[in-house]
């Protein structure tokens, strides 16, 4: 059996679509806080169970019988997340859950200016003291951030960003399908594997390329982190965010999203989406 949590979003939830070309429904189970939406999976005959993080005691019967249990990671920015984590795993411990594999990030690291990657790190270090075998999918910075990230900049031809550094920028879409398939090895992966597209480019060369979809000049600007903060919160954005968001360019800036690894394009049987396919989708104009 697998268990799926995090159905109801849009990550896990096209993991399961991939895996639904690759096993039978009925090997299938997902877990969801609220099970009214998870519908469409109950329609196409996979087991819908409750299951919360915040709710310790709901979770063993929702991984009970679990060969593998996909654990999506928490998104709550304001929750103590590695708490929700550890519940997760101690209810796979109890569950008796054969592996669990965990959706991770790229640049997961106790240091990391990112408080998520922090949080990633910490979580698998849980999974390395849980005794259960497990794989962490440290996937590459989602692509589709970069949309919002980037700003308007068709209309002012300029992307403005607090720091610059090489990010692996990777299709979200792409680590679904990545992640169905290394359910269906049945435990080939084992720990930290990294998941990205081809390349990390700079802001810089996300400019350069944003020109050449745009066919006219956009240039990118770095201003003072303590200016960009004042920016943010001025046009709305909550300060907690804007310094939430300040620690990834941060980290881009220190290296820690530069990696980039062929694992994903072998998983694919063809190459990941880029960055020119995320600038020139309809969701970038």
């Amino acid at each position: 059996m697998i268990v799926i949590t995090g159905a109801t979003g849009a990550l896990n939830g096209a993991t399961v679509d991939h895996l639904l070309e690759r096993v039978p429904a009925t090997e299938i189970s997902v877990v969801a806080r609220d099970v009214s939406r998870a519908q469409r999976f109950a329609d196409l005959g996979i087991a819908v169970r409750r299951g919360d993080y915040a709710d310790p005691a709901s979770l063993p019967g929702a991984f009970e019988g679990a060969d593998q249990l996909l654990l999506v990671s928490s998104n709550d920015r304001q929750a103590d997340t590695v708490a929700l984590h550890r519940n997760a795993v101690e209810a796979a411990v109890t569950a008796g859950v054969g592996r669990i594999l965990y959706t991770s990030h790229q640049g997961a690291a106790s240091d990391t200016p990112f408080g998520p990657g922090r949080s990633h790190a910490a979580t698998e270090q849980l999974l390395d003291e849980s005794g259960v075998p497990w794989t962490s999918l440290r996937n590459g910075f989602y692509a589709h951030s970069l949309v919002m990230m980037a700003g308007p900049w068709r209309e002012t031809g300029v992307i403005t960003v607090p720091a610059d550094g090489p990010v692996s920028w990777t299709s979200r879409e792409d680590a679904a399908e990545a992640a169905a398939a290394i359910i269906a090895t049945n435990g080939a992966y084992d720990g930290p594997i990294t998941l990205t597209a081809g390349a990390a480019p700079t802001f810089e060369d996300v400019a350069r390329t944003a020109s050449e979809v745009a066919g006219r000049t956009v240039r990118r600007v770095v201003m003072d982190a303590d200016d960009w903060i004042d920016v943010q919160v001025a046009a709305g954005q909550p300060e907690f965010v804007a310094r939430f968001m300040l620690g990834m360019y941060q980290a881009a800036a220190g290296g820690y999203f530069a990696d980039v690894d062929p694992l994903l394009s072998n998983l694919l049987g063809r190459e990941p989406r880029t960055v020119r396919d995320v600038l020139d989708s309809p969701a970038a104009h």
